[in-house]
């Protein structure tokens, strides 16, 4: 039994990206699809990085770190060291991600006490306009 195959176009579409996108994560090194010529074949491994690739995006991780996690996976395969890895990752990002909710909270009061005090100035020159 062979093993199922995609084109970049078949790939990319079941994906919902394009096929640039898949390009430039293979100069990335992320994916590495056999050539025939000047065709790209993707294997399974292809279509599951790629799932991971999109999935770190969503998570906020970077394409470098994305790139860490593989290697350690390619070299360790359900290591202890690819599991601290990512989970010291995901520290990471989670405390950044606190400060970024601190940082919108803060613009947010910030913006409603400007926004209050345009408001009591317009109502103040409505107020004397109508005296």
């Amino acid at each position: 039994m062979s093993e199922q195959t995609f084109s970049i176009g078949e790939l990319a579409k079941s994906m919902d990206i394009t096929p640039r996108s898949i390009r430039f994560y293979e100069e990335q090194g992320l994916l590495n699809p056999t050539r025939i010529g000047q065709h790209r074949i993707y294997k399974k491994k292809d279509l599951v990085r790629l799932k991971l690739i999109l999935r770190g995006k969503r998570l906020g991780f970077s394409l470098a770190e994305t790139n860490t996690l593989f290697s350690l996976y390619d070299s360790h395969q359900n290591s202890k060291a690819q599991l601290e890895a990512m989970l010291k990752m995901t520290a990471e990002k989670r405390a950044y991600m606190q400060q970024q909710l601190e940082d919108i909270k803060m613009l947010k009061t910030e913006l409603e006490d400007v926004e209050a005090r345009c408001q009591n100035e317009l109502n103040t020159l409505t107020q004397g306009q109508t005296a």
